[in-house]
């Protein structure tokens, strides 16, 4: 059902062939489960056989097109994942560590992101968008206001009658539009072959290969990340004409359309400039030249006008493969630095460190509390979460369970936010490619407490400690630790 699907994803992209061969037998048992049956979903032996030439893609055909990258992120897994491994299970006892001297939301904070190498803040103007009922709205109007082109990446570009919807969308548009779609390849063959919760229109068939059906009678180009060392571009980021963007923590698909709490951010100005460029280098680098069509430079990106009332934000990645873990080091100093509050609401907070420093900040008295899902998709994940916020709360932080799944990756410390694509686990910052907006704009940090942490607190229920006990607990951990 459509609550194990990122699970699924997540084991198969991450762990490696092991993982993917369990992972295989429970999504057929959990589309066999689903309402609707295979209508909303490719059918088992298609299924296997795109799952099959994701693994040849991500092994033989990255390689070839890709050698530096594999290279790099090879050498990134093998250091990332044992180092998570021993960070979390060895049994030492770390020093509290001191607030640093610049507060979250302060210049002096955003000169110490400056000092630490992060990409220099940029301006643009940004808008919170709750759910997909706010989300594929602005979509809607992104697309129709289009008058040259259309570049979208996502980590998952489903099957389902919604991903269909914007396909036949786009592909509309590409006989007018320039119009190119960017997917993560194990991540789309994987999450196509389960159906969603919700029960697909009568008749409807799901369309059994996305890239064809997106190509078929039209002008889309479509590309699929390659996944060397089964790591995968976790990205969601759409840009229109050089001048509006998309991104956050959505798909295409129904669990991001009306099933899951998640969150996006519509950004406009200058800043869109160097999102167009994200998206140029990651549309390059999937084509056939793979890391040698990087040698040449961009092709000119038109920088939009500045569109008044402006805010300064930056923009943060995790790219092991260029040796880029800034959603970790900004999250880190934020923690470490906070004087009054951090605010968390992620789906999967598996990080050791990050729990750390929140637990090192409850202690010295800063207001911390965590988000969690109710119902994740992740059981293995759950256990995981749950661990975390035993120790969370053991040093005074507040975990809270949202009443459903919440997708959201959003962070509040003291008057500074960000917001993305990025877990708090070793994937999201140490070894997937992310990609998070961070600003220190009070306004922008004053809507988000009012339009998410607010309501999502009244409406969440406090974790009693009971809860987080479990026998499993040390395995699961462990299991979480790599995911």
């Amino acid at each position: 059902m459509g609550r194990w699907r990122n699970a699924t994803v997540r084991s198969i992209a991450c762990a490696g062939l092991a993982l993917l061969a369990a992972s295989c037998g429970s999504l057929t048992e959990n589309r066999e489960l689903s309402l609707d049956g295979p209508s909303q979903a490719t059918d088992g032996v298609a299924g296997k056989s795109k799952i099959a030439g994701s693994i040849f893609r991500a092994t033989a055909v990255a390689t070839v097109r890709q050698p530096v990258t594999t290279v790099r992120t090879g050498l990134a897994v093998l250091w990332n994942r044992p180092q998570a491994l021993l960070t979390g299970n060895v049994p030492v006892s770390l020093p509290l560590t001191e607030p640093s001297p610049s507060p979250p939301g302060s210049e002096g904070f955003e000169r110490e992101l400056d000092r630490m190498g992060m990409r220099p803040r940029e301006v643009g103007t940004m808008r919170w968008l709750l759910d997909g009922k706010e989300f594929f709205p602005a979509l809607d109007r992104h697309l129709g206001a289009a008058e040259n082109s259309v570049d979208l990446q996502v980590f998952i570009f489903d099957n389902d009658d919604i991903a269909v919807r914007y396909a036949d969308r786009l592909r509309d548009l590409s006989g007018r539009r320039r119009v190119r779609v960017l997917y993560d390849d194990i991540g789309s063959a994987v999450a196509q072959t389960v159906a969603p919760e919700t029960p697909a229109p009568e008749g409807f068939v799901a369309p059994s290969d996305m890239r064809a059906y997106l190509r078929e009678g039209s002008e889309v180009s479509a590309r699929r990340v390659l996944n060397p060392w089964f790591v995968c571009d976790h990205t969601k980021l759409i840009v229109t004409d050089h001048r509006r963007a998309l991104l956050g923590g959505m798909n295409i698909g129904r669990e991001y359309y009306s099933e899951w709490h998640d969150l996006m951010i519509e950004v406009e100005g200058p800043v869109v400039s160097s999102l167009a460029l994200e998206f140029s280098r990651a549309w390059r680098k999937a084509g056939p030249a793979g890391d040698f069509a990087l040698l040449r430079a961009p092709a000119f990106v038109r920088r939009p006008v500045p569109s008044g009332g402006g805010v300064p934000v930056r923009l943060l990645r995790t790219d092991p493969a260029v040796g880029k873990y800034e959603v970790y080091d900004a999250t880190l100093l934020a923690a470490r630095s906070a004087r009054e509050r951090i605010w968390v609401e992620n789906p999967y907070f598996a990080s050791d460190e990050i729990a750390l420093e929140l637990a090192n900040a409850a202690r010295r008295g800063v207001d911390v509390r965590v988000i969690l899902p109710s119902r994740g998709d992740s059981t293995i994940m759950d256990h995981g979460n749950m661990a975390t916020a035993r120790d969370l709360m053991a040093a005074g932080a507040k975990v809270y369970r949202y009443p459903k799944m919440t997708h959201m990756k959003v962070m509040i410390c003291d008057g500074w936010a960000h917001a993305g694509s990025a877990n708090l686990d070793t994937l999201s910052l140490r070894i997937n490619r992310e990609l998070n907006l961070a600003t220190n704009d009070s306004t922008a940090v004053r809507d988000l407490e009012r339009r998410v942490f607010l309501p999502d607190f009244r409406v969440s229920r406090r974790v009693r400690m009971s809860e987080t006990e479990s026998l499993i607990a040390p395995i699961a951990e462990a299991v979480a630790d790599q995911l």
